[in-house]
């Protein structure tokens, strides 16, 4: 599943790292928290390389 906005693939990379353990679970803040517990890492590590270009900053609702 591709990220559908920059934020999104921000968080999924700050999910990411910290599912790899190179940052620790504690620092992560709102959605990427969420991200990192609900996710695989297969799942975040493709979302996470969503290329950026075009992409809004923020979905729209």
């Amino acid at each position: 599943m591709p990220a559908t906005s920059k934020a999104q693939q921000k968080a999924a990379g700050a999910a990411l790292s910290a599912k790899r353990g190179d940052t620790k679970k504690s620092d992560l803040q709102g959605a990427s928290r969420s991200m990192e517990a609900s996710m695989s890492e297969r799942e975040l590590e493709e979302m996470a390389h969503t290329k950026r270009k075009g992409k809004p900053e923020h979905k729209g609702d």
